[in-house]
Formats: C-alpha cells, sequence, structure tokens
C-alpha cells in the first residue's frame, strides 16, 4: 500500500459524443459500489516528488533479477536501485514486497491508433491506395484516444511502433508512448524508418498452372516498381545534396535518410527467397535494413549475422506457414534466431491491434519452445528497444533510464500468472482502467442487485 493518499481516478467530461457515452456509462452503474470509469482515459501526471517502490523483484533484463529491492524514481528517471535505499524527502513509499517490477513491453510492428473497429472503414486509416508512398507518415493519422490504448497497457505494454500498410513502399513508422494527450506529446520517437513490403517470390509460370503466369508478371512488375523508386529517389537525393536549392519532391524526400543510413528499412519478408533478395538488395544499395516477420530467417542466419540485420519476428501463437512446414515453425523461430546468434526481437504482427495486449504471451510461447525465459523476456523489451534505437532511454531497468515500467502480482510472460497492478510512463502514474474491466464490474454489479 502507499503510504501517501493516492489521488482518486480522473474523468474526462465535456462535450461531445465521446464524454456522453462515458456520461450515460456511469448513469448505467449509478448506485454501484465501484462505477464505471468515463472514457477517454485522463494521461498521467508528474507526480512532483520522488517515488519508492520497495522491496520489489527487479526483473532488470541488463543485469539478471534483483530480488527484494528498491527503486526510486524522480523526475520521469529511474535514480536508484539498491536494497535498503534510505527513503527521499517527501517520497511517496509504495511497497511492492513479493510483486516483480519490469521494464515497460515493447510492442513493435503495429497499427495500434490508426485503427478502431476493423469491420468499420471510417475507423480504418493504416493504409493508402498507391503502391509508392514513401511520405506518408503513420504518426499523422494516429489516435492518443482509442480505447484499444488502455487494453494493450493492461498487458504491460507501455511503448508501440506503429506503421502504416498496403502497397510496397508504405511510408514511415514512429514509436510512441502509450500515455498522452496528443500524439505529439506521446511520441518517443517521432520518426522511426521507412516500411517496405518485399514483392512476393518469382515463381515459375506454368501452363499447367492456372494463374501462374499473371502471378509471376506481378512479381516481376513489383520488382521493377521498386528498382525505379529506388533509382528516382537516390538520384534526388544526389541533387539535392548538390544543390539544396532544388524544389522538394515529399516522395523523394522522405528517402533521403536512407541514403545517408539515418534511418532503417524495414522489410517485410518471410519467405527464404524474399529474405536473400532483400538483403543483397539492401548491400547493393547500401542500406540499413531490418527483416519484419521472417518466418524462414533462421535458414539464412549466416547471412543475417555477417550482414549485421536484425529481426523482428512475428507471431509466436500462428499456424505454420504452408501446409508442408512443421506445426511448430513459428513456436520455435525465436530459438533458433538465438542459438544461430541472430539479433532479434518479437512482435504480435497482428492485424487486429486490439490483441497487443497478448504481446508478453508471445515470449512467453517462445520460452514454451526452446527459448530461455531470460532471452523471452529481453526480446520483447531490451532486444526490441536495441533494434528501433530507444535502448538509451527504456528496455530495461538502470539507473538514468526513463522511468517506463510496471509492477505485477506474477509473471508477466505467464497467461494464469499475469497481473499488472501499476504502470509509469515517464514517471508518470498511468490509469490500469478499461472498458472491459468497467464492463464485468457493471454485470457483477447485476448479480448482486435483487
Amino acid at each position: 500500500m502507499s503510504k501517501r493518499a493516492e489521488a482518486p481516478n480522473q474523468s474526462l467530461f465535456g462535450a461531445g459524443p465521446a464524454a456522453l457515452a462515458a456520461g450515460f456509462a456511469l448513469l448505467l452503474s449509478a448506485g454501484s459500489g465501484a462505477p464505471l470509469a468515463a472514457y477517454p482515459q485522463v494521461p498521467g501526471q508528474a507526480p512532483g516528488h520522488p517515488v519508492l517502490l520497495q522491496r520489489g523483484d527487479l526483473y532488470t533484463v541488463s543485469h539478471g533479477v534483483l530480488p527484494a529491492t528498491d527503486l526510486v524514481i524522480d523526475g520521469g528517471k529511474i535514480v536508484a536501485i539498491g536494497k535498503g535505499l534510505p527513503v527521499p524527502a517527501g517520497a511517496e513509499v509504495i511497497d511492492v514486497s513479493g510483486k516483480r517490477v519490469y521494464p515497460g513491453l515493447i510492442a513493435a510492428v503495429n497499427s495500434l491508433g490508426l485503427v478502431e473497429i476493423d469491420a468499420v472503414r471510417a475507423t480504418r486509416d493504416q493504409n493508402e491506395r498507391w503502391p509508392v508512398a514513401p511520405e506518408v507518415l503513420a504518426s499523422t493519422a494516429y489516435n492518443p484516444d482509442s480505447e484499444l490504448i488502455p487494453v494493450t497497457r493492461a498487458g504491460g505494454v507501455t511503448t508501440a511502433q506503429v506503421m502504416p500498410v498496403g502497397g510496397l513502399i508504405r511510408g514511415r513508422s514512429f514509436v510512441v508512448h502509450l500515455d498522452g494527450w496528443t500524439r505529439e506529446d506521446a511520441a518517443l520517437k517521432p520518426l522511426d524508418g521507412l516500411v517496405m513490403a518485399w514483392p512476393p517470390p518469382l515463381i515459375e509460370a506454368r501452363p499447367s498452372v492456372p494463374g501462374s503466369e499473371d502471378l509471376r508478371k506481378e512479381s516481376e512488375e513489383a520488382r521493377e516498381t521498386l528498382r525505379v523508386a529506388f533509382t528516382d529517389a537516390r538520384s534526388y537525393a544526389l541533387a539535392r545534396k548538390a544543390d539544396p536549392s532544388l524544389p522538394v519532391e515529399a516522395r523523394w524526400e522522405a528517402m533521403r535518410p536512407l541514403f545517408e543510413r539515418k534511418m532503417p528499412l524495414y522489410v517485410l519478408a518471410d519467405d527464404v527467397r524474399q529474405i536473400r533478395e532483400a538483403l543483397a538488395f539492401g548491400r547493393e544499395q547500401g542500406l540499413s535494413l531490418v527483416i519484419l516477420g521472417g518466418l524462414e530467417s533462421d535458414l539464412v542466419a549466416d547471412q543475417l549475422v555477417a550482414d549485421g540485420v536484425p529481426v523482428i519476428a512475428g507471431s509466436t501463437q500462428a499456424m505454420p506457414g504452408t501446409g508442408d512446414d512443421a506445426y511448430d515453425q513459428r513456436f520455435t523461430l525465436p530459438a533458433r534466431l538465438a542459438k544461430a546468434g541472430v539479433r532479434f526481437a518479437l512482435a504480435h504482427m497482428d492485424t487486429a491491434p486490439s490483441n497487443l495486449r497478448n504481446l508478453a504471451f508471445q515470449a512467453g510461447m517462445a520460452a514454451a519452445f526452446g527459448l530461455s525465459k531470460e532471452e523471452a523476456l529481453r526480446s520483447i523489451t531490451l532486444s526490441a528497444a536495441e533494434i528501433l534505437g530507444i535502448a538509451d532511454r527504456e528496455g530495461s531497468l538502470d539507473v538514468g533510464k526513463d522511468a517506463t515500467l510496471f509492477v505485477s502480482d506474477g509473471d508477466v510472460l505467464d497467461m494464469l500468472g499475469q497481473r499488472v497492478t501499476r504502470m509509469y510512463i515517464e514517471g508518470r502514474p498511468v490509469d490500469l482502467d478499461t472498458r472491459q474491466k468497467a464492463l464485468y464490474r457493471k454485470y457483477l454489479e447485476r448479480q448482486t442487485r435483487k
């Protein structure tokens, strides 16, 4: 329990449909001992005093587990870690004995905040209509009031890499904290990298296989589209470097940082043939590559290691790629990558961002199929932070890093043990309530009424 009186949950009321819906939810729960929370939630507020999390088991990721250890938060940072630390003046002391303290989980490769209800077209704003759109910014369409954000936070996720989908060159991703008034103040890395989908493998066109000729033609055309786009973009970059007064072309201007290796190219590729082609393309163009998905990436592990190309692997809780693949292909991929020395992180990579709350269980599945629990936790914290270029601020519990962390009653990777009870993002306490929890309380109340 906290020794300082905790502030009551705040609700945001005002004109508009969201506020009216929230008020209606409160009316429905009138007379309940636990009223429904209003949505959207109010972002966390910096406490203005130190916070001492006392005697928790710290899962630091960077230097093992520190049992019954104190951690001090001040000014949005972790300022001290150790046993029996003195209580800072004016500090809020929270006893977390027997609980686990983790760095915030990082959900890479998703469309959180861009899609609200997948079945409702008006709530989907994650892709453009043309194949080459490098100028697109995912942050432009990000909705910080999405009701999927609190649900995701409840699973221990504090940070997300949001990216556009659709087309060949899809646009640029950004990294965002899951708490904030606007996309600007929530953004951790406003401009992250360029997202590209590698074309399907070139198949042999056979008259006996209906549609094979059309598929091969489409794949060839897609490769030619990419070749022309990168040739034009590189020519533009060279021309602008030679003469900065040249008119700005938004599409190719967006790609200039690629050629200076100031921005990575995220390439979606699962098939081993796609990955080989993408690696060759990266070497030819002199780009900093990251493979997304990488279902067969272990088959080219030596090339990935030699080129220093990391992989953000897709969901472990999914079917094999084809009917000919082993049943445990996805379950064991992280362990195979780790054994081969490939740098990797895990992502849920589901088209429905509502399922991002299950990110920790993806790592738990990998741990059940050969990956060590330490590596599994690292794959959704520090490893993800390193690949996304934010490891100087988060991904582990270290003095000097942002106080972006959470407390769980049990093992965060375990479906039965996980229970996230507290969360801080940059030192701000975050409301862990969700509409689902509110509805649970509502209908639980129904059982007690006569």
